[in-house]
């Protein structure tokens, strides 16, 4: 982590510095990032805030793939949605009540449906980020089938 958003002055005052910085983790692109722009940030740039949201989606995505391919549902595609509820107490601070994951997800055949369903459970229960949260992760999902 490294923030670039000195403006010459450091932090001299509020606004007189960005609240930009990069991720740098070796042998990767490095990702550029900010605050939300409610904090004077750039709305260009990955937020930590949506950043933590696709590290719950990701974990539960890849832990779903592996327990689909353990139990012979094949998955042919996944994407999700990922919302949060936050709130912000009066000093600024804040927390996220509530994660909900979208899953949108198409398997193989119609018999596999159930169980792809049923899977997202084992997934939650599974996922290194979402048993670091204090807060509940819920899941509205979506299976079809490609065909019968």
């Amino acid at each position: 982590m490294e923030w670039t958003g000195n403006s010459g002055v450091g932090t001299l005052d509020y606004k007189s510095y960005e609240r930009s910085y990069v991720v740098k983790i070796d042998g990767k692109p490095t990702l550029d990032g900010s605050s939300d722009p409610a904090f004077r940030g750039d709305k260009s740039k990955y937020n930590p805030e949506e950043l933590f949201l696709a590290s719950i989606s990701s974990c539960h995505m890849l832990w779903y793939l592996h327990l689909c391919s353990a139990n012979k549902v094949v998955v042919l595609e996944y994407e999700d949605a990922a919302e949060g509820i936050m709130t912000e107490d009066k000093d600024g601070s804040g927390k996220f009540e509530s994660v909900t994951l979208h899953p949108k997800v198409v398997v193989e055949k119609e018999s596999m449906m159930e169980l792809a369903i049923s899977l997202h459970k084992q997934a939650n229960e599974m996922c290194f980020i979402a048993n670091s949260c204090n807060f509940e992760i819920g899941h509205e999902v979506e299976v079809r089938a490609l065909r019968k």
